[in-house]
């Protein structure tokens, strides 16, 4: 029984603690976003109360010399493509690795892998010229392309559940005389639901998240996103953290009320994919 207390006790301090740590620095984002100019060259705390907790200004601030309104519809426009485009390629690639048998399968498969564990951005300067060859610098189409062929995590995500998924089915469509596209498109993606929510809210996140490759090929005001908005109000001289961390809380929100929502299909999706 005192094993069992103990081990509790330990199981609760370390949640407390990760909590704290979670909840620590959003509450100091959360309380700079009220604070004036005046107060942040002050000499007050990360963690002192506003003198007035209903001073928004940061807010509108941040919404109309940041261009928020334009950049969540850029956003939106990105996330859409590059989203149904991640789902369309991985899962056809997930379909053709686990059912068709072809040469050099298995080389295929770990150079997925290699790819996975080679870091971006030692491969940037090759990137970026083929970006730029293409024409699609400073575009929309730069970060949706960049997206759509970088995601090697999905494919294993989707290649689990292919995996689960009897050939027997293949067999009883192509007896009806059923081609490979067909079976792909009416059997084999209707069954990949779970992972499909699984890659569209762990792959949302990212992109919604990314400042990096939106930064370096998007340079133009008018097709900024909602993380180089907020680098707008970092100038040579200082930077105004009120601003920025009212554009932070304004860039969370969204976020954090579709983990909320969605949270389940997030645990049941990679649950699933790691015991099939």
């Amino acid at each position: 029984m005192t094993r069992r207390a103990v081990a509790r006790a330990l199981v609760y301090l370390s949640l407390i603690l990760a909590t704290l740590v979670v909840l620590l620095p959003l509450t100091v984002v959360f309380l700079t976003s009220l604070k004036t100019p005046g107060e942040m060259a002050g000499d007050s705390g990360a963690l002192t109360p506003p003198d007035d907790p209903l001073n928004f200004h940061n807010y509108v601030t941040a919404f109309q010399d940041g261009r928020m309104l334009p950049a969540f519809g850029n956003t939106a426009v990105i996330l859409v493509v590059a989203i149904g485009g991640t789902v369309l390629i991985g899962s056809m690639t997930a379909y053709a690795v686990d059912r068709f048998r072809f040469r050099f399968r298995k080389p295929v498969l770990a150079l997925f892998l290699v790819a996975a564990l080679v870091p971006g951005v030692t491969t940037q300067v090759a990137t970026f010229q083929i970006v730029n060859s293409l024409g699609m610098f400073d575009s929309l189409w730069a970060p949706i392309a960049l997206y759509m062929g970088t995601d090697i995590v999905s494919i294993y995500i989707f290649l689990q559940f292919v995996r689960s998924i009897p050939v027997s089915l293949d067999e009883s469509a192509r007896l009806d005389g059923a081609n490979a596209l067909t079976i792909y498109w009416k059997i084999i993606l209707p069954l990949l639901r779970p992972a499909i929510a699984t890659v569209v809210i762990v792959k949302g996140i990212n992109v919604y998240n990314d400042f990096y490759i939106p930064f370096l090929y998007m340079p133009s005001e008018d097709l900024g996103v909602i993380s180089t908005s907020l680098f707008r109000f970092k100038g040579p001289f200082g930077a105004h953290w009120e601003t920025i961390s009212a554009g932070a809380v304004l860039v969370i929100v969204p976020t954090l009320i579709v983990f909320l929502l969605l949270q389940r299909f997030i645990y049941n999706g990679f649950t699933e994919g790691a015991t099939k």
